[in-house]
């Protein structure tokens, strides 16, 4: 069968550098760090202090005060970007087809501020159990995705991804997917996450797996560079409109660009760990070549995983070397999550937002804080250190690792007739 080309049509972002798309894209492009000492509990006792936190997020400027009592934190930010995302798009919901119009989200975790709120309550009271009648509604990592199909009354395909940090690469990829077999023509999609509390700090910090440089915060987020110690906390969401290309055509939309595939694999090696050969991830990116039709020549841009983790840094890096070959070394390469810090099941979405912002103005993003020399990783490559750097971008990689070993990229390109 032949398929149908899938565009993007609108945007939609509150980030832990923006509370918008242009504002996320400014902070990126001039190297801003979004970390910070964490506001939102007293972590004066953890080992980590700090986190990329979203900044000047007030519920209540987005929703009623009983109805923001009734979403935790993901939920939250999830309805904000969507609708954002529909405004950007200017999608007449009175004459779209309700049917077949979905939303498929992404969150690795869902609800952990609820879940801590909770059980925290039962465990100080008196033994009886008084839990909220939204404790579960709140929680549960699909409702984001029920609340924004409820809200626009989107009837078509509704569901939730859950692959840790792969999640919303994976959400991108199924509305993808049941747009281009003609399944529907237009999705929600993308991803949040809201884990800066105890649990999720402490849960991190137990594994080793996040920085503790709480004297250098700033800087704490350093991929490819040899004083790496893990990653920084982020939170967030990212939404995007994509459309089925006659239909955005037909209503006169505007077109940001394309999406041309995805790809899907799994280490099967580690429960945290990347494969130390980066096998995971060679095979990945290449089965996401081979779905969009492309060769590694037709890629200008990767947007790493690049968590700033001793191994996960390394492996990545050896399976972009054996997918691109020589071409590794003339195409750029950058960790946004030096600034934005790691949102997790959203990571995907924010890091998909700055691929496409790389095509549209013609600007690779720069991976900051790199401090030091790392002789294990392959330094002639062009890993986009300090600052941004001018570069025509027709094609770009994101690359998404999740615990597990769940793997997702996506690939967007320049939109063409």
């Amino acid at each position: 069968m032949e398929f149908k080309r899938v565009v993007i049509t609108g945007l939609g972002a509150i980030t832990p550098i923006g509370n918008n798309v242009e504002e996320y894209w400014k902070n990126l492009m001039d190297g801003v760090s979004g970390s910070q000492p964490i506001t939102h509990f007293d972590a004066s006792k953890f080992k980590t202090r700090f986190a990329c936190e979203v900044k000047n997020f007030d519920p209540n400027q987005y929703f009623d005060r009983k109805e923001a009592r009734k979403l935790d934190k993901f939920a939250q930010f999830a309805l904000v970007v969507a609708e954002q995302a529909i405004q950007d798009s200017k999608l007449d919901l009175d004459i779209i087809d309700h049917d077949r119009a979905g939303v498929i989200w992404g969150s690795g975790i869902g609800g952990l501020n609820t879940f801590l709120e909770e059980i925290r309550s039962y465990a100080t009271g008196d033994g009886t159990p008084r839990f909220s009648p939204f404790f579960i509604p709140k929680m549960i990592s699909d409702i984001a995705a029920g609340h924004i199909s409820m809200k626009y009354s989107f009837r078509g395909p509704n569901f939730t991804t859950v692959s840790a940090c792969a999640s919303s690469t994976n959400a991108m990829i199924d509305a993808f997917n049941y747009i281009r077999l003609g399944k529907a023509e237009i999705f929600i999609t993308g991803g949040s996450e809201a884990s800066i509390n105890e649990a999720g700090m402490g849960g991190f910090s137990s594994m080793q797996a996040v920085s503790s440089r709480n004297d250098e915060y700033k800087t704490a987020s350093r991929p490819f560079c040899k004083t790496r110690d893990g990653f920084v906390m982020g939170e967030g969401g990212t939404a995007y409109i994509f459309e089925e290309l006659e239909h955005a055509k037909k209503r006169g939309a505007k077109i940001y660009a394309e999406v041309a595939g995805g790809g899907m694999s799994a280490d099967a090696h580690h429960l945290t760990a990347p494969h130390p050969e980066g096998l995971g991830a060679m095979n990945v990116m290449k089965n996401a070549l081979s779905d969009a039709n492309m060769k590694p020549e037709d890629i200008d841009y990767v947007n790493v995983h690049g968590t700033a983790t001793p191994r996960g840094d390394i492996a990545e890096l050896l399976g972009i070397k054996e997918v691109f070959g020589d071409h590794a070394y003339k195409m750029n390469i950058s960790s946004t999550k030096s600034m934005t810090g790691h949102l997790l099941g959203a990571a995907g979405a924010i890091e998909t937002l700055a691929v496409l912002g790389s095509i549209l103005k013609g600007v690779i993003p720069p991976t900051i804080n790199h401090q030091e020399v790392d002789p294990e990783i392959d330094n002639k490559l062009n890993l986009t250190l300090h600052k941004a750097q001018k570069r025509e971008v027709n094609a770009a990689l994101s690359n998404t690792f999740g615990f597990g070993g769940h793997n997702a990229s996506i690939i967007i390109k320049k939109y063409s007739e």
